[in-house]
């Protein structure tokens, strides 16, 4: 406090001295307070060591603020305290208690600054007290617990403040643990299994008792086990992808996309008892198609499961009423990963890969498919926006606990089962009543809270203000055919038929189609797209690379002795072999003597002559006439013959020789 002098309107009233200035200066003339002549007429000061006790504590309060830094006479302080350990305190304690804790080394600063002026600590706690309206007794306590006195450590200045906070213990002596015991406890406590510290500390007991380790009180061993860094406690009781929810999650922007341009989809199991056509009752489950821009629920199909048909209709229903997307992201499940919406995409991991797979409806409409994580063994849900719809306040809450629905609802888990479970079943036809309610309500809902929306919009009208001024690809008739049917990998027989086996998914057995240019594809693969509910009409046929081949018609069995029928089918037979044949005489308009007739004359070449003659030993055999002669000779003789009687005389003589 650097002021020291005051004058005596400053002082009237202030307890321990009258309150006018004529007696307070009558005090100053008879010398009880010491005062001083200050000049220009600013009357008499007088010094604050000379005034009262409570004067000078009223005067401290008033002019002396609470300061971390103010110097303050004290012992001197206990260097073994833990300082880094005492702040961390304070930083964790409430602001309620960081308040009071100011409060009271105010206080003890008003104390301690009376004291430098020479009072007693007792006179000056007691003047302290008395000004600010506090008990002498607390201020003493405080005073004793930082400055070193019965018993307690002496701080330093700078650390009052700190130290002021309440249930602060310090360093403590540790209480005797065996090395073994420590290592058996985390053991039995660091488990998936997640026993209770209870039960862990009654076995560590038995433990102990058996191999005579030390071991402290459970408390203790509770708080030491807090010690280890959160992170590894999680890991080790909760498993890895617990761990993985304790770091925050990547934040992505979508203010570079437009409308439609990426979609994100996925399977929602309602928590509603429907009645379905065919008798059962159970869970329907739904599948969504949502545009990631705006968050709008873009389409949907609902059926008794999670089946690739309900995504292959409901990605139709966005592309015919919206567009073609340039990117879809999925969950690698077996439903959504299948290889009719998703085969030839790179990093499938669902299904045994195949080279004659067919190409899949993603790949195909060029649509770029990105499959969500996997950590752990589980789903990485905040990969995917349509996620939050099913969670508090989603579509569940609209649909799932609708009016309409009363009585079916099941709760979201065996543990939330409503009192009425299972009183009702909702009819198909209502219940998709109140989900087409649902998602309309859903859509339109005004201030969403998205990057978007920005807590104005709803889904409805942030997709209208993109998608009206975004570039947006179309399908064709053609590009229609790859979701609206159903596709199957067969291979065409020998005569240019196939069965098809989706017949039997309907109880109808199967089914054999044909088609002329099915010859040019015999014992090869090809993809058969089909509408499940037509299996008698005619089908699509395409190459495993998505190349259309034909248009084939189903043929029909007929009955053991239908006469008719095979007359009917001898003659279609007829006409296509007559066509075959007249196809194959028009492309044959060379006879093959007209043909031989094209080729070049060619010259036969004379024989040559040799030059030498083959000796011939033993008997000689000469053709006279008609008969033959043998002759003797040494075999040296030259055999001068001419024309055929020549080589009938070697024939003879080879004959005889064999």
């Amino acid at each position: 406090m650097k002021k020291l002098w005051f004058t005596a309107s400053e002082l009237a009233g202030l307890p321990g001295l009258p309150k006018n200035e004529r007696n307070i200066n009558l005090k100053g003339k008879r010398g009880e307070i010491v005062r001083q002549k200050k000049a220009k007429g600013k009357g008499w000061e007088y010094h604050l060591h000379s005034l009262p006790m409570p004067t000078q504590a009223s005067l401290i309060k008033q002019h002396a603020p609470v300061s971390e830094t103010t110097a303050i006479t004290q012992s001197i302080p206990d260097l073994s305290y833990d300082k880094d350990g005492l702040w961390a305190h304070y930083e964790r304690a409430t602001q309620k208690k960081k308040d009071e804790a100011r409060r009271k080394t105010g206080l003890l600063q008003q104390v301690m600054r009376l004291m430098d002026a020479g009072h007693t600590f007792k006179s000056a706690a007691d003047a302290v007290a008395a000004a600010n309206d506090v008990s002498a007794a607390n201020l003493r306590n405080w005073y004793h617990g930082v400055n070193g006195k019965r018993g307690a450590k002496t701080y330093a200045k700078e650390d009052w403040l700190a130290a002021m906070v309440s249930g602060y213990a310090g360093r403590t002596a540790t209480a005797e643990c065996s090395e073994e015991a420590w290592d058996y406890y985390k053991a039995d406590f660091l488990r998936n299994e997640q026993p209770t510290a209870t039960a862990c500390y009654e076995r560590l007991q038995m433990a102990a008792v058996k191999h005579g380790w030390a071991i402290p009180s459970l408390s203790t061993l509770e708080r030491r086990i807090k010690t280890i860094p959160l992170t590894t406690r999680v890991f080790l009781r909760e498993g890895e992808h617990a761990l993985m929810r304790l770091f925050p999650a990547l934040e992505r922007s979508v203010r570079d996309l437009h409308a439609i341009e990426w979609i994100n989809g996925d399977g929602y199991q309602h928590n509603v008892f429907v009645k379905f056509p065919d008798g059962s009752i159970g869970r329907p489950k739904t599948w969504f198609w949502q545009d990631v821009y705006s968050r709008k629920f873009l389409a949907y199909r609902t059926d008794v499961s999670e089946n690739t048909d309900t995504i292959r209709l409901s990605f139709g229903d966005v592309v015919e009423q919206y567009g073609i997307p340039e990117h879809a992201t999925i969950d690698n499940t077996r439903a959504a990963a299948n290889k009719w919406m998703t085969g030839g995409v790179p990093n499938r991991y669902r299904f045994k890969i195949k080279e004659d797979d067919p190409i899949g409806i993603f790949p195909m409409l060029d649509v770029k498919v990105h499959w969500t994580s996997v950590i752990a063994g589980h789903g990485h849900g905040q990969a995917k926006p349509i996620e939050r719809a099913f969670g508090v306040g989603g579509i569940g809450e609209i649909v799932d606990k609708h009016p309409r629905l009363a009585g079916a609802f099941t709760g979201n888990s065996p543990m939330a089962k409503p009192e009425n479970y299972g009183s009702s079943a909702i009819p198909l036809e209502t219940f998709m009543e109140v989900l087409k309610e649902g998602v309309a309500t859903f859509n339109a809902r005004l201030k969403r809270k998205t990057e978007i929306c920005a807590g104005v919009l709803s889904f409805d009208q942030a997709f209208e203000q993109s998608y009206s001024t975004a570039l947006i690809r179309k399908a064709t008739a053609e590009q229609r055919r790859l979701w609206m049917l159903a596709a199957e990998s067969i291979t065409i027989g020998r005569d240019g038929s196939f069965m098809l086996e989706a017949g039997g998914l309907v109880g109808r057995g199967r089914n054999r189609y044909g088609a002329d240019a099915l010859l040019e594809f015999i014992k090869h693969k090809v993809v058969v797209r089909f509408d499940p509910q037509q299996l008698h009409e005619s089908v699509h046929v395409y190459t495993l690379d998505g190349r259309y081949i034909v248009e084939a018609e189903c043929l029909q069995a007929a009955g053991y002795g239908d006469t008719q029928v095979g007359r009917a089918a001898n003659r279609l037979r007829r006409e296509k072999m007559k066509a075959s044949k007249a196809a194959a005489n028009a492309e044959q308009r060379l006879s093959i003597l007209d043909a031989a007739a094209l080729l070049p004359d060619t010259e036969t070449p004379e024989p040559p002559e040799t030059k030498l003659v083959r000796p011939v030993f033993g008997k000689a055999k000469r053709v006279v006439g008609s008969d033959i002669q043998t002759t003797e000779g040494d075999g040296n003789e030259e055999l001068i013959e001419s024309g055929d009687d020549f080589i009938l005389s070697l024939w003879e003589q080879r004959k005889e020789e064999m």
